[in-house]
């Protein structure tokens, strides 16, 4: 019995998929790095926006014209948001399972409850879809913020957070097995009601790597863990904190409770306390009720905050949500204009931000080496002057969506690197590339 998954939708999804692979493993399966050798083909499906939900749907589509007698199960969020309209409508998926008893899908194949379904399995332990030295940490489930956008609260339900010596264990699980980055995640990590008893436990172990904090609600951020990030250089100076807007008026029809002051406040402290610190956010386009005074506060807001990356979407209209049925709903060619004009003023920000690392010393995390072998025929330069890179990541770019660590190197194509991939590297930042950096490998102490 051999699966394959082909996942989608973000990085707690891809924690659900490395659970999934966990208890189809301990059940008797076998991953297959491919689709064509495997007996059934795991879509994870996304079901957060349209156009997530559409790629999902399309994937299964895909995959049944490629493999017309394979097995086909859609699993995730969209298999858990509508089940009863896919499993009608969908005919090119075989199975249909959500998120909600992730371990209970081995049993559901074999049509029989197993022995090792029912041992709970060991989190730190599973197989890892990230790339090497880097792991995911889901220390909660669901959301009580209840934004007027977003579907959130309808696919994974209310906040249900896990406790410290859970996540104690499968941190330590993790740094035993060479993982040198522990992101920790969850719909809004500033839910978790102690998140800085739970930073202080993580500062008790032993060895030298990475805490990144991922996803933290603007309106109750802990200012609290600060402290913990003067004290302990392990907690990186990184916040990805998604304000969405600036007007008082839009933030307030979200059901978000701040105000530009407030947030601009917040950066200026975690500035203050943290000078090296990095700060990503989001902005959400074309909420009901936009106007252009409501986008000329958010481009204000924009040009004042000086944030380091931003990402942008536009409003997504989903059913089940309070935003739903809102009045003013902006056209899609308006929204994606005014995403197109953020997105295009910030690239100068994130440059001259991504700059001030020029010259400094700090630690890479290597992460994939590239060879450009295949690349002599169109080059003048000998095999042994080739130049072969590693791609990593610097404290300041969080995995998958900022930019990377480019260390370019001389060598022999197919040439042992000098770090393994997955281990953090002193280095110097010498150059940017766009909002790419570029660094020179130092000396070990």
């Amino acid at each position: 019995m051999r699966y394959y998954i082909d996942p989608f939708g973000c990085v707690k999804n891809q924690v659900d998929a490395e659970n999934m692979m966990s208890h189809l493993n301990k059940a008797g399966w076998e991953c297959s790095p491919n689709a064509e050798n495997a007996d059934l083909i795991i879509v994870n499906s996304c079901g957060f926006i349209e156009s997530a939900k559409q790629e999902s749907i399309e994937a299964v589509i895909e995959w049944r014209k490629i493999y017309p007698g394979k097995k086909i199960l859609l699993a995730g969020c969209l298999a858990q948001r509508y089940k009863k309209e896919l499993t009608e409508t969908l005919t090119e998926a075989d199975y249909f399972f959500g998120v909600e008893d992730i371990a209970g899908i081995a049993d559901f194949l074999s049509r029989k409850s197993t022995k090792a379904q029912k041992e709970k399995i060991n989190t730190g332990k599973r197989p890892l879809l990230s790339l090497p030295g880097s792991a995911y940490v889901k220390i909660s489930e669901g959301c009580n913020n209840n934004c007027s956008y977003c579907a959130i609260p309808l696919i994974r339900g209310e906040l249900k957070c896990r406790t410290i010596p859970d996540i104690l264990k499968e941190c330590r699980s993790l740094l035993g097995r060479g993982i040198k980055e522990l992101c920790l995640i969850g719909q809004d990590l500033g839910s978790f009601p102690k998140l800085h008893d739970l930073l202080k436990a993580i500062s008790t172990l032993n060895g030298r790597f990475w805490v990144r904090l991922l996803y933290i609600h603007p309106d109750h951020f802990p200012l609290e863990i600060l402290e913990i990030m003067e004290k302990d250089e392990r907690f990186l100076p990184y916040f990805d904190i998604p304000f969405q807007h600036a007007s008082e008026k839009i933030l307030k029809a979200m059901n978000r409770h701040g105000d530009s002051k407030q947030y601009l406040k917040l950066i200026k402290t975690i500035r203050a306390r943290l000078p090296c610190a990095v700060i990503r956010s989001t902005f959400l386009l074309g909420f009901p009720g936009e106007t252009e005074e409501d986008f000329v506060k958010l481009l204000d807001f924009q040009q004042k905050a000086q944030l380091d990356w931003l990402g942008c979407f536009t409003y997504s209209r989903e059913e089940g949500t309070s935003a739903y049925s809102m009045k003013e709903q902006v056209p899609k060619k308006t929204a994606a204009a005014r995403k197109k004009k953020i997105e295009e003023r910030q690239i100068q920000i994130t440059e001259k931000n991504m700059s001030r690392f020029i010259g400094q010393s700090m630690e890479v995390l290597i992460e994939e080496q590239i060879d450009s072998a295949l690349e002599l025929q169109n080059s003048s330069l000998e095999e042994d002057t080739t130049p072969n890179f590693l791609l990593g990541r610097l404290y300041c770019q969080a995995p998958e969506i900022d930019g990377a660590a480019v260390i370019a190197m001389t060598a022999r194509p197919h040439a042992e690197s000098p770090a393994g991939l997955g281990s953090l590297v002193p280095c110097k930042v010498i150059a940017l590339r766009g909002f790419d950096l570029e660094v020179m490998l130092t000396n070990r102490h």
